[in-house]
């Protein structure tokens, strides 16, 4: 139940709703043992000649109480008939059963904000921790898995344990007040109700047990399911031109039956539960009946027939609390698989994060320096991707990085806006190890424009304005002037506010080139990282974005990866490698006069 009391945490922020929703729960269960304890007076007053009751002391006291409203009832009756006592319990009953009723949806009333609130809060802090989870987790997991944690495992917990949260606070309230009062009435026979409906609760309790473990297994098929969904709409293309349909279909179609078969184990368990614990409740009522029956007909007991009877309508009432609550419990046992799943996200570790007391930084001055940098992706050092690798870079100097694929080139890109982090070496900013710098700060030194161009299904205003808060128009139209945008964006429907659809889609890929390089224009950050921002593109869509390229990188320190040499000849420095290691070095025409690596991939696109 560790789980289920870290969720817990998050009803603090609505303490007061969760007091008053408390307090108006008691005060509704009271009236209702109030209401149903008029059976007493009712039997004894009504129905019986004698007249002869005696008050006594006023306490809290079940017997105390019913003597007390037997004698001034009995008094009623003497003065003014039994007709009007009849009226008068009447209106009791009725009194009583509406303030129950009255402060009951007080109750519903303020627990309302705490259900909501808490499933508003459990979503933000999911996303919030996303967006703190470094890029390497992010390899790790199914990205259809995520989605499924936060939406279907967050609507499970809504579901199942919101619903059940003031079940799981008011119910055992009720059940204590009736058995206190129904051990007032009669010990004896509250002695077969303390043995039997503990072992209801333990059969009740193994099914939720069962119910937990086919819920956590439904909810990570659910997973697969939609990462499979996830999937086929983004290789969409794919599966047409390969013929893939069929394929696709029966492997859809056998997850899915897959999960069908999940739900109806995890239907049939949860639906299991509430009959069979009216059925364990109706046998310790015959057994309650059956005993109370015999002491009352012998007569060697002091329960009174009306006391009786009040003792089985009271325990009557109590098998919907506790039947309440079993259910409540298989609903909590299998929201618990969800917080599992969903704690797996709020409680991973965020390994790139601030140092205590980091550096603030707002400009760029001197140079960037790698020093001894070796990486692997996975701890330890196994299978190393850089390998010693030394590289300074002046300000406003462009260096290009090229190489064959897997040579390293985009991981030692990424290790400058600390995507990932080192474990040996150290990358240095104005002298100053990056890991020492406010991230925030860090990375908002940096523009990047990246092969895959990636777009939101947004207006192009807010593609290119992206992350910059109070942004002009002008400012906008400007950048987008610069990156050779402008012109096809004002043939669009409505221009700057046009929706470009699901990642770009509207637009060619030379076109949503422009759009990140606008964005990353109007940024204006003093170094940039290009990662092969040409090679996905025709011949007419490079020359445009390699104009607007040019005129990105002018007066800023650049980083380029590059497949394509003809776009980096002009580079202060190229950097040659292979396998996580720096081959060669120099500018274009110095290296072509090597013989080495890079004239073989000069002259191989050269001659193709």
């Amino acid at each position: 139940m560790k789980n289920y009391f870290r969720l817990l945490r998050y009803v603090k922020s609505y303490k007061g709703y969760a007091l008053l929703n408390i307090l108006f729960n008691m005060l509704s269960v009271i009236f209702s043992l109030g209401s149903l304890s008029m059976v007493i007076p009712f039997l004894n007053v009504l129905f019986s000649k004698s007249t002869d009751f005696h008050p006594q002391a006023w306490s809290l006291s079940p017997t105390a109480l019913f003597a007390n409203f037997n004698y001034y009832l009995s008094q009623y009756i003497i003065d003014h008939g039994k007709m009007e006592a009849l009226i008068l319990i009447c209106i009791l009953v009725i009194v009583l059963f509406f303030l129950k009723n009255f402060f009951r949806y007080l109750a519903m009333y303020f627990i309302a904000p705490i259900r909501n609130g808490v499933v508003r809060d459990l979503r933000n802090g999911m996303y919030e921790k996303i967006l703190h989870l470094p890029l390497s987790y992010f390899s790790d997991e199914r990205k259809g898995d995520l989605i499924s944690r936060m939406t279907s495992d967050v609507q499970e917990i809504e579901w199942s344990i919101m619903q059940s949260l003031e079940v799981i606070f008011r119910e055992p309230f009720t059940i204590l007040l009736f058995l206190g009062t129904m051990i007032t009435i009669s010990p004896q026979l509250s002695v077969f109700v303390f043995v039997l409906l503990p072992i209801a609760g333990l059969i009740i309790g193994q099914i939720g047990k069962s119910l937990r473990r086919t819920s956590s297994k439904s909810q990570a098929k659910m997973g697969v399911l939609l990462s499979t969904i996830e999937e086929t709409l983004s290789g969409m293309r794919i599966i047409k031109a390969f013929t893939s349909e069929n394929f696709s279909r029966e492997k859809f179609g056998k997850i899915n039956d897959e999960y069908r078969k999940l739900m109806t184990r995890l239907y049939r368990k949860r639906d299991l539960s509430s009959p069979l614990s009216e059925f364990l409740g109706a046998i310790v009522m015959v057994v309650v009946i059956y005993f109370g029956g015999r002491l009352v007909l012998d007569g060697a007991s002091q329960l009174e027939p009306a006391m009786f009877i009040a003792f089985i309508v009271i325990f009557s009432q109590l098998i919907p609390p506790a039947k309440s609550f079993t259910e409540a419990y298989s609903n909590v046992q299998r929201g618990l698989a969800s917080v599992e799943r969903i704690n797996k996200i709020l409680y991973a570790d965020v390994t790139i994060r601030d140092k205590e007391h980091a550096l603030q930084i707002s400009d760029f001055n001197h140079s960037i320096e790698y020093r001894d940098v070796s990486f692997a992706y996975h701890k330890g050092g196994t299978g190393w991707v850089l390998s010693a690798i030394n590289l300074k870079i002046e300000k406003g100097k462009t260096i290009a990085l090229v190489g064959q694929s897997g040579s390293g080139k985009t991981t030692l890109a990424d290790l400058l806006p600390r995507f990932y982090d080192l474990e040996d070496g150290e990358i240095l900013i104005d002298g100053e190890n990056i890991k020492d710098y406010r991230l925030k700060d860090l990375r908002g030194l940096m523009g990047i424009v990246t092969q895959e161009s990636i777009l939101f299904n947004d207006t192009v205003f807010n593609n290119i304005a992206f992350g910059m808060p109070n942004v002009k128009e002008d400012d906008v139209i400007a950048a987008a002037k610069i990156a050779n945008a402008h012109d096809f964006i004002m043939q669009m429907p409505e221009a700057y506010q046009t929706n470009i659809g699901d990642r770009g889609g509207k637009m060619s890929g030379g076109q949503r080139q422009r759009i990140s390089i606008a964005r990353a224009v109007l940024k204006n950050p003093p170094i940039l990282i290009l990662d092969e921002a040409t090679s996905a593109l025709d011949t007419e869509s490079e020359r445009l974005v390699q104009d607007a390229l040019t005129q990105l990188m002018k007066n800023r320190t650049t980083l380029v990866i590059a497949h394509r040499l003809s776009t980096i000849q002009h580079a202060d420095e190229i950097i040659v490698m292979q396998k996580g290691e720096i081959l060669e070095r120099g500018k274009h025409s110095d290296l072509l006069l090597r013989s080495g690596v890079y004239k073989k991939l000069y002259d191989l696109q050269t001659f193709v």
